[in-house]
């Protein structure tokens, strides 16, 4: 954009959190809100008239659903989209979806006392929209199958079958914005034997128990909401339970998960540089780290740590990620080994668990 301001257009049926976020956005030098919609019928007139660098949407609106106007626009005149979802288990489901038809990334809307909730987090929304108007976005490629159906998984049988003892190899994986659909690309590619995996992604606590399932559905190996204590094994990947940080403890010759509700880090909870650092603590050259798209520049010194106690790195390319925050502060750290574009990210894990320790 130049430095010049982030024109946004909110869409929204509530006419006080068109007028919340109106304010909060409106209050940022950076911002500069071109207009409100309070359905998706007056958002898209006014996406012609006003030509905004992002959108802001709501998933539940009158006369279109939000998701069917999102797919529209993201066919016809792909735009960065901040989702307004709220904190229930239909809008974690609903806001999966949105970031599977191409959301940059979701702002998540208080059950109770709006007003208090979204002004509690004006700070995160400024952020979340600013980063959106640098995204990334593509038009949505419509086949006779849905783009997250099962039917567009790649066969985890093209990948390399491996046999790993447990204390082998252990992959370690972090994201934000744009990591929901990124985790679900590399999952699905990873053949049902490959090594441990354990996550961080960022993401609110009432969301992690759908994100695990959909996870699971589409990879062949088990995705699991860790617990603790619980031993990692091959052929799982590991998400922390929502709103909980996970590290990685050392029992004997195996690992195991602990799951503790200590304080934020880098404003994150979980944060991906607590399981990183602990990673490079407890496995060391066993490790393999790989930080994924997303904003900020949380696991950029725990991948660093991963690297310095000799376990190979990776980050995904500015050219496949969403938002190239934590993977380019990554690059500048001197943490990356790799810059791998998406689609190879599962393939270079793959070969690098596969080499001699």
């Amino acid at each position: 954009m130049n430095g010049a301001r982030c024109k946004v257009l909110i869409v929204d049926d509530s006419a006080v959190v068109r007028q919340l976020l109106s304010e909060i956005l409106a209050g940022d030098p950076g911002i500069e809100v071109v207009g409100t919609a309070a359905d998706p019928l007056l958002a898209r007139e006014k996406i012609k008239r006003l030509n905004p660098d992002v959108i802001t949407l709501d998933v539940e609106m009158p006369r279109m659903d939000g998701l069917a106007f999102l797919e529209n626009l993201m066919r016809l005149r792909p735009l960065p989209v901040v989702m307004i979802s709220s904190l229930t288990e239909r809008g974690a489901d609903a806001t999966l979806q949105a970031l599977a038809l191409g959301a940059v990334d979701f702002i998540s809307k208080p059950k109770l006392d709006v007003a208090q909730g979204l002004q509690a987090y004006a700070g995160e929304i400024v952020e979340k929209v600013k980063a959106a108007a640098r995204a990334r976005v593509r038009p949505l490629a419509r086949t006779g199958t849905p783009r997250c159906g099962m039917e567009t998984m790649l066969p985890a049988a093209k990948m390399p079958s491996m046999r790993f003892r447990t204390t082998d190899r252990l992959i370690a994986i972090g994201a934000s914005a744009g990591g929901t659909e990124a985790l679900r690309v590399v999952l699905e590619q990873m053949p049902a034997d490959a090594p441990a995996i354990v996550l961080t992604q960022h993401i609110p606590a009432s969301f992690s128990r759908s994100f695990v399932e959909r996870l699971d559905r589409h990879s062949a190996m088990a995705v699991r909401e860790a617990s603790d204590g619980e031993a990692i094994l091959p052929g799982h990947a590991y998400l922390p339970p929502g709103g909980r940080h996970m590290r990685v403890i050392r029992d004997g010759a195996r690992w195991r998960c602990r799951i503790d509700d200590g304080p934020a880090v880098n404003r994150h909870k979980p944060a991906v540089d607590v399981l990183f650092r602990s990673v490079a603590l407890n496995a060391g050259a066993n490790a393999i780290g790989a930080i994924l798209t997303g904003m900020g520049d949380d696991g950029a010194r725990g991948l660093l740590e991963i690297s310095q106690a000799g376990g190979p790195t990776l980050v995904q390319d500015e050219a496949s990620s969403v938002v190239w925050g934590m993977p380019g502060a990554a690059v500048r750290l001197g943490a990356a080994g790799e810059i791998v574009p998406l689609e190879r990210i599962a393939e270079r894990l793959v070969a690098l668990a596969s080499q001699a320790v």
